[in-house]
């Protein structure tokens, strides 16, 4: 795990100071590549590679494999989309048939005892919570609306409405305490990143205390880094 932090240590500090000059630094770092590819050519380095093929394989072919894997789990969720949409409870309850037509539609019968069900029927989902997400920093962007819906008495949906994040490796949702999204060692985790793109839900456990929520979170669990949240008012 100490690795992994120093690599979520590394992205954070790319993100918050060096990503804002990018436009200066890479070109300055295309140029620096440049002429360290021209000062080995001149020293002849490629030809004493050549020179000693068989370990310039043993060596080169193992650092490029794991080049390979490792730039594909770090670097290639950055530019992969994905996108969903599912439907928001609000409009399941919108488009739920009227209860006098199908009242209608049967025979009355004599009530057999107390109406128990009675504020169940009535019931109608509402957001009890909501708000909008932004980006921990330029790198890490995220907008959207977050809203926590309560679909029946005491039972709750997180769902995400006209949503985009920055992709990354390891993304998970959580409901934290923390309204900066920046704690998330004591949060609810909701389960991974459903899409990048889109409107989703994530059904919220009926043991968990609702009152205790100040933020929902993309959080990259696997090296610590927040990528976008939204406090709940």
């Amino acid at each position: 795990m100490p690795l992994l932090n120093i690599f979520g240590q590394l992205e954070n500090f790319i993100a918050d100071d060096l990503y804002p000059y990018r436009y200066v630094i890479t070109p300055l770092l295309l140029i620096a590549a440049a002429a360290l590819v021209y000062v080995a050519y001149s020293k002849g380095i490629h030809l004493t590679l050549l020179r000693h093929k068989l370990a310039t394989t043993l060596i080169g072919v193992p650092v490029l494999i794991l080049a390979i894997v490792a730039g594909n789990y770090l670097l290639s969720p950055l530019w992969e989309r994905s996108h969903l949409e599912e439907t928001s409870p609000l409009a399941v309850t919108d488009a739920a048939p009227d209860s006098g037509e199908s009242a209608a539609a049967e025979p009355a019968q004599a009530p057999s005892g107390p109406a128990t069900g009675a504020s169940d029927a009535s019931f109608e989902a509402r957001i009890v919570q909501a708000g909008q997400f932004m980006g921990s920093d330029d790198f890490h962007f995220g907008r959207g609306d977050a809203q926590l819906i309560e679909t029946a008495p005491g039972t709750y949906t997180l769902r995400f409405e006209n949503f985009s994040v920055r992709n990354g490796p390891d993304l998970y949702v959580y409901l934290s305490q923390d309204p900066s999204g920046e704690n998330v060692d004591e949060a609810l985790n909701l389960g991974s990143l459903k899409a990048t793109d889109g409107a989703f839900n994530y059904e919220i456990p009926a043991e968990f205390d609702i009152s205790t929520v100040k933020s929902a979170v993309v959080w990259c669990k696997q090296f610590s880094v927040l990528f976008a949240h939204a406090e709940l008012q």
